[in-house]
């Protein structure tokens, strides 16, 4: 039985390759994609989750989301990391079909309610549709199946500031209202999704194995990696979003704990991820640890397929 997921999105180059590796998994059905600003504009975004679906020959909904955050002023998108048009150096290209007229909250709301229970929302950028889809329909907590979130950190540590991780600190009064909501909410955050990273070499044997797909992601992990260098002195990439979908797929490869979690919303920690002191907030499942090759080696093998299923779903 395959699991149905929602992927909420802002590719972003670690999103595509978490897209294509969902897209390459037999286990998962993804029923739609809502974008989101970050990586990228939200214009962007929705023009880029197109162009991955019809790469995999992939019949999907897409839906355009919020491209400001709810409550503060927007950061420019983060072009510096994924390029000006999300995926590296790699061109803009512009896709054949077109984006679900509805906007991506009350997408999200119609469709858990549609198939109550059996939709789990991936979200792998800023948590504004998710904030705002709570807003117009608070039964989405009872209709939805659960939340996987790449986002934050268990620890005191950020990509952005020294204690910010990127997608919340986007957005940190939406992620705050995530975690503060009644239901089910898994977050890999960026403390465990740096322990899984991937090589030059890990990349040019998927443009071997899969040379559309695979030769794509080659292609545009090229400018990820020259970031990464910059920052970390080794030319690898880490695996953030892949590790959301593993999380869904293959969670027996993390190690959680069980706590309430709250968002710094002001102040010099703005966007931190901690946990919650107070009364009466559900505890969610918090990553704190990853079996690293593992995860690799899963995402490796899903990706090396990617063409010849792509392939098939044409061919069928």
């Amino acid at each position: 039985m395959t699991q149905k997921i929602i992927i909420d999105t802002d590719p972003g180059i670690d999103d595509a390759m978490a897209i294509h590796m969902a897209f390459a998994d037999s286990r998962l059905e993804v029923v739609a994609m809502t974008s989101i600003f970050g990586n990228v504009t939200a214009e962007i975004a929705t023009r880029n989750a197109l162009r991955l679906a019809e790469m995999a020959n992939y019949d999907t909904i897409i839906c355009g989301g919020a491209n400001v955050p709810s409550v503060r002023a927007p950061e420019p998108p983060a072009d510096f990391v994924h390029g000006a048009q999300g995926f590296g150096t790699v061109p803009a290209a512009m896709p054949n079909g077109k984006p679900d007229a509805r906007p991506a909250a009350e997408f999200l709301c119609e469709s858990c309610a549609a198939a109550p229970g059996e939709i789990i929302i991936c979200a792998v950028g800023p948590l504004t549709n998710l904030a705002a889809a709570l807003a117009h329909d608070p039964d989405l907590v009872n209709n939805v199946k659960s939340v996987v979130i790449m986002g934050g950190s268990a620890a005191y540590h950020g990509n952005v500031t020294a204690c910010a991780e990127a997608n919340i600190w986007n957005d940190p009064d939406a992620a705050d209202a995530v975690f503060a909501a009644d239901w089910d909410v898994t977050m890999v955050g960026l403390d465990v999704t740096e322990k899984t990273q991937c090589t030059p070499a890990d990349f040019a044997l998927l443009a071997e194995k899969s040379p559309n797909i695979g030769g794509f992601l080659n292609d545009a992990a090229q400018f990820y990696f020259d970031f990464h260098e910059s920052k970390t002195g080794l030319r690898s990439c880490f695996m953030h979003d892949p590790s959301a979908l593993l999380a869904i797929t293959d969670a027996e490869v993390f190690d959680f704990e069980i706590m309430p979690m709250e968002v710094v919303c002001g102040g010099d920690e703005i966007g931190r991820t901690r946990r919650y002191s107070g009364e009466g907030r559900r505890a969610i499942k918090v990553a704190i640890g990853v079996n690293s090759a593992a995860a690799r080696d899963l995402f490796m093998a899903l990706v090396a397929d990617a063409d010849k299923i792509a392939d098939t779903r044409k061919a069928s």
